[in-house]
């Protein structure tokens, strides 16, 4: 079986190149969507402690333990950088999304390199469902970095309850795509329906002119 972190090598060094020679936003997407990958590795070695530590089996895991570590150590790359290097707000939600796309691609190779490349209609269908799923998890909490941050009474309330609520996605998604038939298909459609409505709704506050 091949190791996790050989493949983590393997991506992550043509991208460490490269923000040596990038320069700005450019350099920072890069970075961030190393943090992504980097959260995407700790947060399987975390949660396969935590399950044989309980003793729950893949599918419990999947469920129960997975959204939280995950939605937990995707945050974390977001609040060391808001916190030391104090960007503005749009800044700091782009962290959110390429984190979010960072771990989505790290974790879509492992799953490609541990069941191979046989279904390609599967893989696509996997493919672009775990990478919306994890994207409109970034988008929830780059919410509220963007329409809460400003008020301080609201930062650790606010950011834990978007938390919550990004877990609750990911678990409701973890549960369908467990299933078969129809459910497994609901299941990786609602992601990409919930990111063309976001797509929908930014489009309609620019319009606005709504910050």
């Amino acid at each position: 079986m091949t190791n996790i972190e050989n493949i983590f090598i393997c991506i992550a060094a043509p991208l460490i190149i490269a923000t040596i020679v990038s320069k700005g936003r450019g350099r920072r997407m890069l970075i961030f969507m190393i943090a992504g990958m980097t959260s995407c590795l700790l947060s399987s070695y975390i949660s396969t402690f935590i399950a044989a530590v309980q003793g729950a089996d893949l599918i419990i895991a999947s469920i129960e333990i997975s959204p939280l570590v995950e939605e937990i150590l995707k945050l974390c790359p977001v609040l060391f950088f808001i916190l030391v290097f104090e960007p503005d707000k749009p800044t700091a939600a782009d962290a959110c999304e390429m984190i979010a796309i960072g771990f989505a691609t790290f974790e879509n190779v492992c799953f490609l390199m541990i069941n191979g490349a046989d279904d390609i209609l599967s893989l696509a269908i996997r493919g672009f469902g775990t990478g919306a799923m994890h994207v409109v998890c970034g988008s929830i909490i780059a919410f509220g970095l963007l329409h809460l941050w400003d008020r301080l009474w609201l930062r650790a309330a606010g950011t834990v309850a978007l938390l919550c609520v990004a877990v609750t996605y990911h678990g409701v998604f973890n549960v369908l795509v467990s299933q078969t038939g129809a459910p497994m298909i609901i299941g990786f459609m609602i992601p990409l329906v919930t990111t063309a409505a976001i797509i929908f709704l930014r489009g309609r506050i620019k319009s606005m002119g709504i910050s």
